[in-house]
Parts: structure tokens; C-alpha cells; sequence
């Protein structure tokens, strides 16, 4: 053998022994770190935890960091997950604390992300995310405006990341079955819907107070006008109480996004109108209505926003019966259709009964999950939408195509002016 053939055969020979398969170089039961996706959690609040148990579950997730501008939970929450990895015998790995989210952004190592903050700062922080190559879960409602959820969009396509909205009861037997019945005609045509959830968004009247030394305020209130602290806004760590950002203009979007973004997006799903939404808004005229407001799709549904009887639930009137849904039950008239078993040639929807691993398929396999950003746009686009309705007290025509209204007042609504530098619009 010629000495540039025996020298060549040997380096084939020897890689033939170094290529080591990737679950022996995991260990012990532990991925290796090309199967691993190394998460940081922003925004580590009470919903948090949910995301973080739920995700841990998850074989490849490994968390790495978190971010929050307080101190006190963000110290209990990296203690929680650290905790929470023993439980469920995952490689250990040291969880950093960070103040600033863009310095967590910036590591590297860090795969993907999950944005658990006040509505307020969902866009700004999904762009930079996308645009530091992140693959990203952000809580539902997905945008505190219009103009913020199209631009998240964008922002995702753009850098070709994937992104999974948490409107997790997508992932639910009840509404998929519910959905999919309507979808097929089950109950025929139908003819009206009824969603009943609480009252819109309002004016912040809270009073200002001293912020407490653990808790950034200036960083918390981020891109929103200033306003001084309350705890009502961010609650100490040791009150479990929900923090009621949610109910105030320029934080969050009151129960039409917080509820809405979870029952309007079934509404929206079951129709079939995942790219699309209504086409007129009808608010009622008298002032300070909290409900009656109704909607409609260019097929002629109407949408009502109406205490029907059950609190954050659905109900489908067909011109054949009738399917009532929520997290608690599914129901219908006739009786049998709530847990028929579809037929063969049946549409079916999108499958998932796990929310979180169906983000994680989504990452490994590159393509869309259960509730990519487009979806979850669309939804917070029809409950920004009845919040603007409602508070301009007209009826408003959407073109869902061109995202405008027809009234110029409302369409200055579709977004809101950022405080200082920060700028969703900037990728």
C-alpha cells in the first residue's frame, strides 16, 4: 500500500471510532447538548410558573436564564425552576438572573425564549427576540395593539423563527371537538355566536405610589407612558392575587383580551378564519356599556359579546342545534354531538394535545405550531378591535385584508406611541 493511501485509510478508520452516537454523549439519561433547546423565560410573574412546569415536562428543554426588573421574583422563580429540574431528573444546569431582557438575548447558548410580561411589552420584546435568532412562546393575548401584533408577524417571518402564541386551549379535547363539529356542520349553518366574557379595557385611575427598592418601575411601565406605581399593577411576590395590569389602557386590554384571546380564538378557529376576521363591528350606543357589542364575518355569522349564562364559555347556535364549550365541559343539542367521533371524511384541525411540546416538534422540525404568530395575531386583532368599538361607540367596518377601518379615528387606534427609544417597529 502506497503511503498517501495507508494515511488516508486511517483517518477514515479512526473516524469510524470517534463518531460517538448522540444519546451515549448525553449520559446518563441526558440529551446531548445538539438535541437540548436551551431556554430563557422574560417576564417571570405568576403565569410563569404554569409555562415553566409545562415546558420542563418537555425531554429536550433545558432553562438557562430568566429576566424580570423584580428582584424578589425572579430570585423565587429561578429557585422554582431549579427545583422543578431536580424534580424531573434533568441535567443541572445554572440558571442566571438578568435585569436587562436584551442582555439574555444576547447569549448565544440560548435557543429559544418565553414571554411571560404585561401585554405592554410583548411586541417589543418578540422583535428583538426574533431579530437575536430566537425561536419564541408568548402569552396570550399577543399584542396590546394591532400595528404590534403585524409587526411580530413580520418580525417572525423575516428572521424565519417559530413562534407559538399561548392560546393553549387549542391543545384542549373540549374546543378542538367543539370547533371541529362546527366546522363540518353539525349543527348546520350557523347563525349566531355568543362568547361571554368580562368588561372591555378602561382608563387607569390607580393612584401613584412609592415603588418599592426591589422592582424597576421606570424599566416595568418600558415602552408605555409613564405612569407611577401601584401594587394593584405588580403585586408584591408573597400577594397571589393576578396582577391587574391586565385591566388598564396602556398595560393591558381588561377581560376582552385576557379571556377574549382565549375564547374569541376558538370562535375564529371553528370558522375557519385563522388568516382572516370580521368585517363590522357594532358596539352598543348607550355609554359606558360593558357588553352587547357584536360582530360579523362576510358569511354572514354574527358574534355577540353577551353574558349567555356560563362565564368564559362559547355557545354555537346552529340552524340544526346547538354546542356550548368551555375548559369545564362540552355540551350539546342534540345531546350525542359532544362526543361524537367524526367520521373519515371529516375536515379535521390541527392536532396537539400539548401545547408546549407541540412548540418544541415545531422548533426540531422547523415549520408552524398549533398557534403560529399569524394566528395569534388575527385573534388579538379581533379583541383590540372591540375594545376600539367600544370605546369610540360606532359601528366600524375591518377590512381584514388591508387591516383598516373605515373610520380614520379608529384607525389611529391600531397603534400607540412608544416612550423614549424603544421601538417595536425597528427590524
Amino acid at each position: 500500500m502506497k503511503r498517501r493511501e495507508f494515511i488516508a485509510k486511517g483517518i477514515v478508520s479512526s473516524l469510524a471510532f470517534t463518531i460517538v452516537p448522540r444519546v451515549v454523549l448525553g449520559g446518563n439519561g441526558f440529551l446531548a447538548p445538539s438535541d437540548r433547546i436551551n431556554l430563557g423565560f422574560i417576564g417571570v410573574g405568576k403565569q410563569s410558573y404554569t409555562l415553566m412546569n409545562g415546558l420542563n415536562r418537555c425531554k429536550e428543554i433545558a432553562s438557562l436564564a430568566a429576566c424580570d426588573v423584580d428582584r424578589n421574583k425572579l430570585a423565587a422563580f429561578i429557585a422554582a425552576t431549579a427545583k422543578k429540574q431536580t424534580e424531573l431528573s434533568k441535567a443541572q444546569t445554572e440558571i442566571k438572573a438578568y435585569h436587562h431582557y436584551r442582555e439574555l438575548l444576547d447569549r448565544k447558548d440560548i435557543d429559544a425564549v418565553v414571554i411571560a410580561t404585561p401585554d405592554h411589552w410583548h411586541a417589543q420584546v418578540a422583535v428583538d427576540a426574533a431579530k437575536a435568532g430566537k425561536d419564541i412562546y408568548c402569552e396570550k393575548p399577543l399584542a396590546l395593539t394591532i400595528a404590534e401584533g403585524r409587526a411580530m408577524v413580520d418580525a417572525t417571518r423575516k428572521y424565519k423563527r417559530v413562534f407559538q402564541t399561548g392560546s393553549m386551549q387549542r391543545s384542549s379535547y373540549n374546543f378542538r371537538q367543539a370547533a371541529e363539529l362546527v366546522l363540518n356542520g353539525y349543527i348546520g349553518k350557523i347563525k349566531e355566536i355568543n362568547v361571554s366574557v368580562g368588561e372591555p379595557v378602561k382608563q387607569c385611575d390607580l393612584p401613584a405610589m412609592p415603588a418599592p427598592d426591589y422592582l424597576d418601575w421606570d424599566m416595568w411601565v418600558g415602552p408605555s407612558p409613564y405612569r407611577g406605581y401601584n401594587p394593584i399593577l405588580s403585586p408584591p411576590l408573597e400577594d397571589d392575587k393576578w396582577a391587574w395590569w391586565r385591566g388598564y389602557r396602556d398595560f393591558g386590554g381588561g377581560y376582552i383580551t385576557d379571556w377574549g384571546a382565549h375564547m374569541f380564538d376558538i370562535v375564529q378557529w371553528a370558522l375557519g378564519m385563522d388568516e382572516s376576521g370580521p368585517v363590522q363591528f357594532n358596539p352598543p350606543k348607550a355609554a359606558n356599556s360593558n357588553s352587547g357589542l357584536s360582530f360579523n364575518y362576510a358569511n354572514g355569522v354574527r358574534v355577540n359579546h353577551v353574558q349567555w349564562g356560563v362565564h368564559n364559555a362559547i355557545q354555537f347556535i346552529g340552524e340544526k342545534g346547538k354546542i356550548e364549550v368551555s375548559r369545564e365541559f362540552i355540551r350539546s343539542n342534540p345531546e350525542n354531538l359532544a362526543n361524537l367521533k367524526l367520521s373519515s371524511t371529516d375536515r379535521r384541525l390541527y392536532y396537539s394535545d400539548n401545547h408546549y411540546q407541540d412548540w418544541v416538534d415545531a422548533i426540531k422540525k422547523r415549520n408552524k405550531p398549533i398557534c403560529d404568530v399569524e394566528i395569534g395575531h388575527r385573534t388579538s386583532s379581533v379583541c383590540n378591535a372591540i375594545n376600539i368599538a367600544y370605546e369610540l361607540q360606532k359601528d366600524l367596518k375591518w377590512n381584514p385584508q388591508k387591516e383598516q377601518f373605515d373610520n380614520d379615528y379608529a384607525n389611529l387606534m391600531r397603534s400607540r406611541p412608544y416612550r423614549g427609544e424603544w421601538d417595536f417597529r425597528k427590524f
